[in-house]
């Protein structure tokens, strides 16, 4: 089976152009697109959270073909390519951009490519732990503030830059429930920036009289 995959970081942008792109190039490989993912999601979020993942883990078989763009499109970061990568390998699904002119399948070559992005990723996130830790040990030297101050209300919330979608997925008249599995969260998450885009009201609870 072939998927075709697009995502884009906002409703706000055309998917229309990856899809087109991708219908030529299965036209000139003699090859039809027998579905389509389309993610409107931050790359930032990993494949297990995005429809990307979701299906791949509930619907693809082992020789299924993902096509998409570019390798841009499967994460923001280096780190996130690689580790999506390696899911498609561990997967035994094939996937081949266009732009870069990619191909990953489960070859002896693959899995050479598998293990160099497995050790890449372990090292970087080894990095990233390192400098964030000589960072934050710098600022509490230098007498800085880390974390909230106590008492202190967060302004940003963990679904606030989606607050766009969310409110588009509201009004259609989605559920808390469906907006929270493709957003990788619990519903209560959805719920209570439902409350904070003043979009639901939170339920009064009372009292029980004595």
């Amino acid at each position: 089976m072939v998927y075709g995959y697009i995502r884009v970081s906002t409703d706000n942008q055309n998917t229309q152009n990856q899809k087109m792109e991708i219908q030529n190039f299965c036209q000139r490989e003699n090859l039809i697109v027998d579905s389509w993912i389309e993610d409107v999601i931050s790359g930032t979020k990993s494949p297990q959270q995005r429809k990307l993942g979701q299906i791949i883990m509930e619907n693809c078989k082992e020789g299924d073909l993902i096509i998409c763009t570019e390798l841009s499109r499967l994460g923001r970061s280096l780190l996130m390519i690689m580790n999506t990568l390696n899911f498609f390998l561990e997967q035994k699904v094939a996937l081949w951009t266009i732009k870069d002119n990619f191909r990953l399948s489960d070859d002896i070559s693959s899995k050479v490519i598998s293990f160099a992005f497995g050790l890449a990723a372990e090292i970087e996130r080894q990095l990233i732990s390192q400098r964030t830790k000589v960072a934050l040990e710098r600022a509490r030297r230098d007498g800085k503030q880390i974390g909230r101050r106590k008492g202190q209300k967060s302004k940003s919330y963990k679904l606030t830059k989606y607050e766009d979608f969310i409110r588009k997925q509201w009004l259609e008249g989605k559920s808390k429930r469906a907006i929270a599995h493709q957003l990788g969260c619990s519903w209560e998450t959805v719920a209570s920036q439902l409350e904070r885009m003043n979009l639901i009201t939170k339920p009064v609870r009372h009292r029980k009289r004595i």
